[in-house]
């Protein structure tokens, strides 16, 4: 999640309303589980306590509940979507969906909630003002959807995970391994250790905190982070979730060699950077050597399949989105995105999965995926096959244009596009 307002969306479908509505009794339990894990950590770690505001929300059937009274008025339009901080009257809560909190695993409830609340006062903390400027289209990681941006994360990850278990002399080379597959990656594509570094300040450090935070000794939070770091290996792809691994990872290890570095860390910081000097080691030197004690041979067999089964699968989402008829709209305005399985178009964009945004020029929800453009400036949905004056449809999406807004022809035939009204 980068800043601003675009958070992971996860759509609820095939719930009974009986079996979706919020239980209050249950809702209070866990609220308290979350205040005994502020409690216990008593605002050591970041200076601050995470607890505040927090609402759980279902919005099949519009239930919710609060750990403190609610504000009048409307309620967020995001509540039972996201889990993420939102603003309702005037004060960051942070949202849970009900259908999304662990029932059954109590370790996995307190880390998804502490990895929220840190979202809460993230802010505050300046991490995200510190961080290094973005050059322009930058900031999605389209890198780690390519062979080689995937085969040398996943090298990182397993280096990592072999480190988190070792110890000694072992754990120094795992880390010196790590740290040369993370520089033979970032060497590769240009501005991508500015773009991973983005990610791994925002979501990085909110899943090293939830794993620090809600685990019942460091050993169990170790055995989580490696469990992670290797569960991240099957994902469909690592744009914009790959931190979720390495934030916790590369933090837990910096716990074990320099306690406390959470406390004078800014977002200007890069992890690699932290560790080597925390470990006092270097990058192995010869990489590709390294990659051998880590099957880097069918790792990369691997992902070459994947890669070539993947140029299918960027074909066919091409000419749904850049070469057949689209309508583009403004990107900018208040939104959430489904982050997982993204995929990148070279040269064009990314396609996320699920998409929904309001702006100025009105609203659109693509429950059927959406083409962000390569410098975030819009979205590209498939061509609308019915248009009037203010609501749009097409392939998967609905739209409503705002006052002063308007739908024209765009530049090819059978394209449309969303623009601001003359006077």
């Amino acid at each position: 999640m980068k800043p601003g307002c675009w958070c992971l969306l996860f759509v609820i479908v095939g719930v009974s309303p009986a079996a979706a509505q919020v239980d209050q009794a249950l809702a209070a339990q866990y609220f308290k589980e979350a205040q005994t894990l502020c409690e216990r950590d008593g605002g050591r770690m970041w200076g601050v306590s995470l607890c505040g505001p927090m609402v759980i929300a279902d919005a099949a059937t519009g239930t919710i509940a609060t750990n403190q009274p609610a504000p009048a008025g409307d309620r967020p339009r995001a509540l039972g979507f996201v889990n993420a901080p939102v603003q309702w009257g005037g004060t960051t809560w942070v949202a849970y969906v009900w259908q999304m909190i662990p029932k059954d695993d109590r370790a996995a409830r307190g880390g998804l909630f502490m990895h929220e609340l840190f979202h809460r006062v993230q802010g505050g903390l300046g991490l995200t003002r510190e961080m290094p400027k973005l050059p322009p289209g930058s900031g999605v990681n389209a890198h780690l959807d390519s062979l080689e941006g995937r085969y040398w994360m996943r090298l990182e990850w397993r280096a990592l995970a072999r480190a988190l278990g070792a110890s000694d002399a072992a754990r120094l080379s795992a880390v010196a391994d790590a740290l040369a597959f993370r520089s033979a990656r970032q060497q590769r594509f240009p501005n991508a250790a500015l773009d991973e570094h983005a990610d791994e300040i925002i979501e990085g450090i909110a899943t090293y905190t939830q794993h620090a935070m809600a685990s019942d000794s460091p050993r169990d939070a170790i055995q989580q982070a490696v469990a992670r770091l290797a569960g991240a290996e099957t994902d469909t792809s690592f744009v914009q979730t790959f931190a979720y691994a390495s934030g916790a990872g590369y933090g837990l290890l910096l716990d074990a060699f320099s306690p406390g570095w959470h406390r004078t860390f800014t977002g200007a910081r890069d992890f690699g950077q932290l560790l080597s000097a925390a470990a006092g080691v270097t990058a192995s030197p010869d990489a590709a050597a390294a990659a051998a004690r880590y099957d880097g041979a069918s790792l990369r067999a691997v992902e070459e399949q994947r890669d070539r089964e993947q140029q299918a699968v960027i074909a066919k989402l091409r000419g749904r989105y850049v070469e057949g008829p689209v309508l583009v709209v403004p990107r900018a305005g208040s939104g959430m995105v489904n982050n997982l399985g993204a995929t990148v178009l070279p040269g064009a964009g990314t396609v996320f999965r699920s998409l929904a945004t309001k702006g100025a020029w009105g609203f659109f929800d693509a429950k059927d995926g959406a083409l962000v453009s390569a410098d975030g400036q819009t979205v590209s949905l498939p061509a609308p096959i019915v248009v009037d004056a203010t609501t749009l449809k097409g392939d998967g999406w609905t739209a409503t244009v705002g006052p002063g807004w308007l739908v024209q022809p765009g530049p090819r035939p059978g394209d449309y596009q969303v623009v601001r009204q003359q006077p």
